[in-house]
């Protein structure tokens, strides 16, 4: 009787286990989707204050910002397509419900070998690009382009530069933009252009520059002009220094912080030799952004690409952005590795992080809060988690489905002897 009782139990929760793993497999896949975020304090001293509940007030824009996708498109193998970038989708996914974002920046290298790829193979990327950005593609978009794809300088081309900046949202035909969005400035160069000689794409670079210092200069003449001879402004009560919302003023100028945000691929040149403020991450390893400290993996897109990981745009070309645009502050990428450095004249500099597992085993982003006062911000580091660590559970659950199967496989062989 006691052996008849079991062999009716046994296969009664037999056919559950596989639903309990299952069940369990799926809170697992949406526990390690969601990002986690953490404030990085400025290096200028002071930490910003940020107040969660406050990202969505009437004049706070808040922005999701990516790099180095490197998507494969029709070269995407098994492994990177039904893991890699399966995750990275959910990624995408579970922080746009979680950080509920305004807008969406990816700072280039969304393609791993745009460079090389005909505009048929192109196609397959872009779609892979959409499909992967899943709801993001309800919020203003804006794509800079890496070194990955537009090629390095003697591969560069006019027309091919041309016919991608076409596919995204407020590129000119040199690959550069200029928007305004809830009250913010932003201008985005093809920085793999200044690092060129002379070349057609070069100037066109400049002559976008060139157009945003003298928009920034007749915006400083129409404020003069509205300033009667006792500091005040001709059209009401103010003074002014109540201006300060629109422009940060020395002598009657614009001075360093007061132009729009500038968003690059490759990172400006440190003329100083400060390292990167670290950060602590809950799902990254302590002092992963200390200088020379990440984590070195091998993987399959360690080869730097077109240029080396540590170019930066040239000295000369980066004193030449900073006195013609006065940038609020400047978001760059290329290095794979999240960086947050200030530069000689005060202009914040945030390098964001590669956001794949085809770079790292542990991929991030980072999402900018910009206040409706002009001069506060608030940039937080978000990391995702670790492939390693995804591929242990994997292979966990796996062994723990394994293990129960062979014990109830072994009970049941014993009871029917």
């Amino acid at each position: 009787m006691h052996q008849r009782r079991h062999t009716m139990v046994l296969p009664t929760w037999k056919p559950l286990l596989p639903i309990a793993i299952f069940v369990l497999f799926v809170l697992f896949e949406e526990w390690v989707s969601f990002p986690s975020c953490s404030i990085v304090p400025s290096s200028l001293g002071a930490p910003d204050r940020y107040d969660a509940g406050s990202a969505h007030k009437s004049q706070d824009l808040k922005v999701m910002m990516v790099a180095d996708l490197l998507l494969l498109g029709p070269e995407t193998g098994f492994f990177n397509s039904y893991f890699r970038d399966y995750y990275m989708s959910k990624f995408f996914k579970k922080s746009f419900y979680t950080l509920k974002p305004d807008m969406l920046l990816v700072l280039g290298d969304f393609s791993a070998k745009g460079s090389k790829l005909s505009k048929t193979k192109w196609v397959s990327v872009l779609h892979q690009f959409h499909r992967m950005l899943g709801p993001f593609l309800e919020l203003p978009l804006h794509v800079v382009l890496g070194d990955r794809d537009v090629g390095q300088c003697n591969e560069l081309d006019v027309k091919s530069v041309h016919w991608l900046a076409r596919n995204f949202p407020g590129l000119d035909s040199a690959g550069c933009g200029a928007f305004e969005i809830s009250n913010v400035s932003f201008v985005s160069l093809n920085s793999v252009a200044l690092l060129c000689g002379i070349n057609t794409l070069r100037f066109s670079v400049e002559r976008v520059i060139e157009t945003e210092r003298t928009d920034l200069r007749m915006d400083v003449e129409r404020a003069l002009e509205s300033i009667d001879d006792f500091g005040e402004l001709k059209d009401g009560f103010g003074k002014f220094e109540d201006m300060s919302e629109n422009f940060q003023w020395r002598g009657g100028e614009l001075s360093s912080g007061s132009g729009p945000v500038l968003l690059l691929h490759l990172p400006l040149h440190h003329f100083t030799n400060n390292t990167c403020q670290e950060i602590i991450s809950k799902k990254a390893p302590k002092n992963l952004f200390e200088h020379g400290s990440e984590a070195k993996d091998k993987r399959e897109f360690t080869d730097t690409g077109p240029y080396e990981l540590s170019h930066t745009i040239p000295p000369n070309a980066t004193e030449y952005i900073f006195q013609a645009l006065k940038p609020r502050i400047v978001f760059s990428a290329h290095t794979h590795k999240f960086c947050d450095r200030t530069h000689s004249d005060g202009t914040r500099e945030v390098t964001v992080p590669t956001m794949t597992w085809k770079v790292r085993d542990d991929p991030g982003f980072v999402v900018a809060t910009f206040r409706g006062d002009r001069n506060s911000s608030s940039i937080s580091y978000c990391s995702l988690a670790r492939e390693s660590h995804v591929l242990i559970a994997y292979s966990s659950l796996l062994a723990l489905l394994l293990t129960l199967w062979i014990v109830v496989n072994t009970n049941l062989k014993c009871l029917r002897q």
